[in-house]
C-alpha cells in the first residue's frame, strides 16, 4: 500500500476546521467615554456644523450621546472668531444662519477649539484648493446577474476634472444624489491623491483615473431621469490619511481581518495627561456639478 506523507500542520488545521464550533459570549467591559468631533466644514455659504458626541461601547448599537454644554469656537490665521452654538442641546454645534454667511476661503488655516468642563481640545486644518469640475456624464450597463440593490440595467455615472499642477493634493469625492452629497457607508468613501489613488502614481495635473472617477456610482445603477452629480472636497494629507483608514476598518472582515482600533484623531487635549479625543476636525474647499440622466445622451457603453 502507497503512503502519502501530510504535514503534521495540515492535519491540525484540518482538524481545527471540522472540529464542532462552540459559541462564546465575550464579556467586555465598557471603557471611559471620549470626545468625539465631527467637524468638516466647507467654503460653501449657509450654515456649518461641528457634531460633539461621546464613545459608546462596542456592542451598544444605540444612538451616541450627545455632547452639550461645549464652548465651540473656530478662528482663523487672521484672527477672526466664528462661534459655533448649540441651540437644540443636540451635540450640533452651528454657526451661519442664511447663504449670505460664508466661512472658509482658500488658503487660510483655521483653528478649533472645545472647551468641555475642564478640558479644553484643539485642532488645525488648511482649506486648500480644488479643482473645478468639468462635467457629469454617464454609460448604459446591463449587469449579467440580477444586483442586490437597484437595476439590473441602469447608468454608470462619472465625472471629468483635471488636477491641479502641483504634486500633493488631495481630494474626498462625493456623489451627489437629489442634490445633496451621500456618503452613507464608510466602505464607499473615495479620496485621491492627486489625480490617482497614493503618492506612488505620476498623476500630478492629469485627469483623475477612471476608477476615480466611477466612484459616484456606488451600491447600484442609476435609473433614467435621476439628478446626479459629484463634489469635490479639497482636503489635507492628514485627513486624507485619516479617510483611509477609515475605509480600510470599514472593510476589515473576513478569515484575514486585523483586530479593529480607532483611527488616529487631529484633535488633542490641551493636558497631554487628559482624556483623549476621537473624529477629525477638517476645513474644506467645494467643487461640483450635477446633471439629470437622459438616456437619449448616455455615452456609447465602450466609452
Amino acid at each position: 500500500m502507497k503512503y502519502i506523507q501530510i504535514p503534521a500542520l495540515f492535519v491540525l488545521a484540518l482538524m481545527t476546521l471540522t472540529s464542532c464550533e462552540d459559541v462564546i459570549d465575550l464579556n467586555t467591559g465598557a471603557g471611559p467615554s471620549q470626545l468625539v468631533v465631527d467637524g468638516w466644514l466647507t467654503n460653501e455659504p449657509g450654515q456649518q456644523t461641528i457634531r460633539l458626541s461621546w464613545t459608546s461601547p462596542y456592542f451598544d448599537n444605540s444612538a451616541p450621546k450627545p455632547v452639550t454644554g461645549a464652548e465651540v469656537t473656530v478662528t482663523d490665521d487672521q484672527g477672526k472668531v466664528y462661534k459655533f452654538e448649540d441651540t437644540d442641546s443636540d451635540g450640533a454645534y452651528t454657526w451661519g444662519k442664511t447663504n449670505a454667511d460664508t466661512f472658509g476661503h482658500i488658503g487660510r488655516t483655521y483653528s478649533l477649539k472645545v472647551v468641555n468642563g475642564a478640558d479644553i481640545f484643539t485642532a488645525k486644518s488648511e482649506l486648500k484648493r480644488v479643482p473645478t469640475v468639468d462635467s457629469v456624464v454617464y454609460r448604459h450597463e446591463k449587469w449579467p446577474f440580477e444586483p442586490d440593490k437597484g437595476p439590473r440595467e441602469g447608468f454608470v455615472a462619472s465625472f471629468y476634472a483635471r488636477d491641479i499642477e502641483g504634486e500633493g493634493d488631495t481630494y474626498w469625492i462625493k456623489p451627489i444624489i437629489r442634490g445633496k452629497p451621500v456618503v452613507d457607508k464608510a466602505v464607499n468613501i473615495s479620496i485621491a491623491y492627486d489625480a490617482a489613488f497614493g503618492a506612488g502614481a505620476p498623476s500630478d495635473g492629469l485627469i483623475f483615473i477612471l476608477p476615480l472617477r466611477e466612484s459616484i456610482t456606488t451600491d447600484s445603477l442609476y435609473s433614467a431621469g435621476a439628478e446626479i452629480g459629484v463634489e469635490l472636497h479639497s482636503i489635507t494629507y492628514e485627513a486624507f490619511e485619516f479617510l483611509k483608514q477609515v475605509s480600510e476598518q470599514a472593510a476589515n472582515g473576513g478569515l484575514f481581518a486585523t483586530p479593529i482600533a480607532n483611527v488616529r484623531s487631529n484633535v488633542v487635549n490641551a493636558n497631554p495627561n487628559g482624556p483623549k479625543a476621537l473624529g477629525f476636525f477638517s476645513a474644506s474647499a467645494v467643487s461640483r456639478k450635477e446633471t439629470v440622466i437622459d438616456p437619449e445622451k448616455a455615452r456609447p457603453d465602450n466609452d
